[in-house]
């Protein structure tokens, strides 16, 4: 089952998304997608580590910036014969900022051949799969080609991905309110 967590910046969404798998599993796998290219990002992912350590949770963190449909394709085959394990992964959108670098200067088709392959993964994971990402479509209109360029490949992905979870959670002010359970389908 996957569940996708949205909402803005610092609105509560991925502790919203770490309580959420403490509550529905005895341990879990955190899957980190940021890089640290500077002390502040450090700094940030330091924090983060210690507040999970804090929790009393099991957390297995392993870091994968790029190789994310991979890595959550073999944590779903590694378990066979027993059931697979929790996954939290935060972020969708600093990983597909990742790869929009590692690949801005090829055919936009690349970023959609990922974009798939991350879609196949999640869709076939048969654990818990809980997805952090940002929603960034609320704000003004990017000023870069490239600021629009990851906008609008972030809501591509977030649409598509909100449409194969099971649950979908929007935080805000650090209140999470499941989405799916109250969509208008038309």
């Amino acid at each position: 089952m996957s569940v996708l967590v949205t909402g803005g910046a610092r609105s509560g969404k991925s502790s919203f998304a770490e309580r959420l798998c403490m509550q529905r599993s005895s341990e879990a796998w955190y899957v980190a997608t940021a890089q640290a290219y500077d002390d502040e990002m450090r700094e940030r992912i330091r924090l983060h580590q210690s507040q999970r350590d804090e929790a009393g949770y099991l957390w297995h963190t392993v870091e994968e910036p790029l190789a994310l449909s991979e890595l959550i394709t073999q944590m779903g085959e590694s378990h066979t014969g027993t059931s697979a394990p929790t996954v939290l992964v935060d972020c969708l959108t600093l990983w597909l900022s990742n790869v929009l670098l590692a690949h801005e200067h090829e055919p936009v088709q690349v970023l959609y051949d990922h974009m798939d392959a991350l879609v196949a993964a999640i869709h076939s994971y048969p654990g818990l799969l809980v997805l952090v990402t940002n929603e960034v479509g609320d704000g003004i209109v990017p000023e870069y080609a490239l600021g629009r360029r990851y906008r609008d490949l972030a809501g591509i992905l977030n649409q598509r991905i909100a449409a194969i979870c099971r649950e979908v959670f929007l935080v805000t002010v650090g209140i999470a309110i499941e989405l799916k359970s109250r969509e208008y389908r038309l």
